[in-house]
């Protein structure tokens, strides 16, 4: 006889089929299955892509595996746009001698203050950043197009999810506020970015944590109390309503 109804290891999941967590919005459990399925990005390791290897001397055919480097990121890094960098500990060799003690060793990022400017949001602003960010916004064509396309994992930033939901929103809107005296260069900065607009009821969801989500929802679902003398009064209306007046 089993222990359980349903294994531990389906617990977490099984959070958002009851209550109020299974009232959010669909396409945002979608979203958040799909980010927690998601393999994690290959930032501090490279993967084989395959399962076997032939020895370079013996030729003998070795089963390999793909062991990803999992990265602690610290809470400064959700304030900044560290590129899915972490902090990674592990061990090294006292002496750099493979006979000699192992002592433990934290390697962590080289970061680096940088203006970065949003065509979209219109704004300049100051953030840490490392230099696999600043490769991948060159590789991206753009500061903007770095953050809508970077997915979830990749980006590893509560800032970068706070600006995508931004930039979503004033995309989805279509906002006058930006460029107010030049609508031709606004009309050509939405054209620009016209890709990735999504309907406003979902781009105010993206990024959101599951806790904010949550409390999102439940705000929406939130209803004053109606005072008793109002519902007596109403109760009152139809009963009055209801009688058969004498002829």
């Amino acid at each position: 006889m089993p222990l359980h109804k349903v294994p531990p290891r389906l617990w977490e999941a099984r959070k958002l089929e009851r209550g109020l967590p299974s009232r959010l919005p669909a396409h945002y459990l979608r979203a958040l299955r799909e980010d927690q399925a998601a393999p994690p990005p290959a930032v501090h390791w490279r993967p084989l892509g395959v399962k076997y290897v032939r020895h370079p001397v013996t030729g003998e055919r070795l089963r390999v595996q793909d062991v990803p480097v999992a990265p602690y990121y610290p809470p400064e890094s959700q304030e900044g746009l560290w590129g899915g960098e972490g902090l990674v500990s592990g061990y090294r060799y006292a002496n750099g001698d493979k006979l000699s003690a192992r002592v433990k060793k934290v390697w962590k990022p080289q970061l680096f203050y940088r203006d970065l400017y949003s065509e979209i949001l219109d704004k300049k602003f100051t953030t840490t950043v490392t230099m696999r960010t600043l490769d991948q916004i060159d590789a991206a064509y753009g500061f903007d197009f770095y953050i809508l396309k970077t997915p979830k994992a990749e980006l590893s930033s509560k800032l970068g999810m706070d600006l995508k939901r931004t930039m979503l929103l004033r995309l989805a809107r279509r906002d006058p506020a930006l460029h107010p005296d030049d609508p031709a260069k606004r009309e050509a900065v939405y054209n620009k970015y016209k890709a990735f607009v999504i309907p406003e009821e979902e781009a105010e969801w993206v990024g959101l944590s599951l806790e904010e989500a949550l409390e999102k929802q439940r705000l929406l679902e939130k209803k004053d109390p109606v005072p008793l003398f109002k519902v007596y009064a109403e109760e009152l209306v139809q009963q009055l309503q209801g009688q058969k007046l004498p002829e």
